[in-house]
């Protein structure tokens, strides 16, 4: 039997292809060389379109309720406080926040999510190899006994990070340079007289050193160590040593630590892979791109990565849209993903400068600035991912500038609802992987999704009307929250743009 989709990578840009695959029965496969699930890991953070994305797949669970939302983050030169910024207060307005949470408990709710759904990952199964023709991918994976067994299916997905094996295979190159060239970095449980609903960062020197509050008394630490310090630092090493440098540059004694729950060290890289797609093998999350932790992108990137691919491969699975909408994939996502490689490594430049003149630089000019609210609420906007629009891109190539609100290829706003039943929802809860037509008069609505559905099948389109009447124009909004769609009433001009994207000339 041939799977539709073999992803390889059981982090969260791979779960969440599989979950929203899984919504509409495409058979997936999920591999990942692991022993098991992780239980550390380096990303701390979902910004709100990461929220987004989980919740419209059913996949957000209890993660609200375990984590943090409202952050402070402070700045320091020596024992004086340079900078204070405060998360949560800056875009309080904002109906989704960012939640301060362990990767490996978001992993843990999006299993139980594919488990909901029939799926699971298999453990300790490597990929060797892959071979690609026109109709299909032939996969070498090689299990924990050493065991090599052959899979078919008709697209792979590599969504196996930084190192990524299917990137490989398919020999795309993967370009950049080290930010930071090493970091070292322990979680610890303590007490220590630090803000538990942020980080603190000490940035004198030319070194930084950041700690960062996480749950249940666990305290995670970082240093960028000196350039002459070995290399292969056993963990007991890496625990000593950034404790002790810890300890110096805040002035908290080490008594208090009773465990040391992981020790790691790694390199910050900027890296863009050259494409997103060779044939029928395609990439994902950290296999094409890895940038700076700062403003934690990474893996809010991935999850948008998962989402917008998911609703074309369900299309051109279902045998709905040609194979070339999966091109509009590598169109919309690429050029973000580049945006957010330039502003995550342009704040390493600034924040963490090795010169004195700019050092200088950032202390007189950069800090004042960054201190204003209206820059900080700019700044934590432009985090939080909201803002994403693909206006310009493969899909909206127009801009519509004659046109009030959102535009084709722009997010639209979440809206109360109602179904043309008359029950009331809110559009984000309702499109989970689906189209939805949003028009204010019922009949109009009922038009054009059955105008929709004709072209995307009737289970793949809601038809919704706003409680407030939103706009005199129909919008059809893609499975990934953007507009595809906005015009006067007209089903023909919708069939005709459904047409121009799933088949085009």
């Amino acid at each position: 039997m041939t799977d539709t989709v073999l992803i390889a990578g059981a982090g969260p840009t791979g779960l969440a292809l599989a979950i929203h695959l899984a919504l509409h029965d495409i058979p997936v496969r999920v591999i990942d060389a692991a022993a098991s699930p992780a239980t550390t890991s380096r990303a701390l953070g979902l910004q709100p379109r990461g929220v987004e994305v989980l919740e419209r797949i059913g996949a957000l669970g209890d993660l609200p309720q375990r984590s943090q939302s409202s952050l402070n983050m402070s700045y320091n030169e020596g024992s004086r406080t340079v900078l204070r910024l405060h998360v949560g207060q800056a875009v309080a307005d904002q109906p989704k926040q960012a939640l301060l949470i362990s990767q490996a408990d978001v992993e843990g709710t999006m299993r139980q999510r594919l488990a909901e759904l029939g799926g699971h990952v298999e453990w300790d199964t490597r990929l060797v190899t892959a071979r690609q023709d026109d109709m299909s991918v032939i996969a070498t994976v090689q299990t924990a006994d050493g065991t090599e067994h052959h899979i078919e299916t008709h697209w792979l997905i590599g969504c196996d990070g930084a190192h990524s094996t299917v990137r490989k295979l398919a020999a795309i190159g993967f370009p950049g340079r080290k930010l930071l060239e090493r970091l070292l970095m322990v979680d610890v449980r303590a007490q220590w007289p630090l803000d538990k609903n942020g980080s603190t960062t000490w940035m004198d020197a030319g070194h930084m050193l950041s700690v960062t509050a996480l749950p249940d008394d666990t305290w995670r630490v970082f240093t960028e160590p000196p350039a002459d310090l070995p290399d292969q630092l056993s963990e007991r090493e890496i625990s000593e040593r950034v404790l002790s440098e810890f300890s110096r540059r805040s002035g908290v004694a080490l008594d208090t630590v009773t465990d040391i729950r992981w020790a790691s060290e790694f390199r910050i890289h900027r890296r863009l892979a050259d494409a997103y797609r060779r044939g029928r093998i395609l990439l994902a999350g950290d296999a094409a791109h890895i940038q700076s932790p700062t403003g934690g992108q990474g893996q809010n990137t991935g999850l948008g990565d998962a989402e917008n691919l998911a609703w074309k491969l369900v299309l051109v699975a279902r045998g709905r849209a040609d194979q070339r909408l999966l091109d509009t994939y590598e169109g919309e996502r690429r050029s973000l993903a580049r945006k957010v490689l330039r502003a995550t490594s342009t704040a390493v430049d600034i924040m963490l400068p090795h010169d004195p003149w700019k050092r200088l630089l950032r202390d007189k000019v950069v800090l004042p600035v960054v201190r204003l609210p209206a820059v900080q609420r700019r700044l934590w906007l432009a985090a939080s991912q909201l803002g994403i629009s693909y206006r310009g891109g493969p899909l909206a190539p127009t801009s519509h500038r004659w046109m009030r609100g959102p535009r084709p290829g722009d997010r639209m706003p979440d809206l109360a609802c109602r179904h043309l039943d008359g029950s009331q929802t809110t559009l984000h809860a309702t499109i989970s992987g689906r189209w939805v037509v949003l028009a204010n008069d019922q009949h109009v609505a009922a038009r054009h999704a059955e105008a929709a559905a004709a072209q995307l099948g009737a289970d793949l389109i809601v038809a919704l009307t706003p409680v407030e009447p939103h706009s005199h124009d129909v919008v059809l909004i893609r499975p990934d929250g953007h507009i595809g769609w906005r015009d006067h009433p007209a089903p023909d001009k919708l069939t005709a743009w459904l047409n121009q994207v799933l088949w085009p000339a």
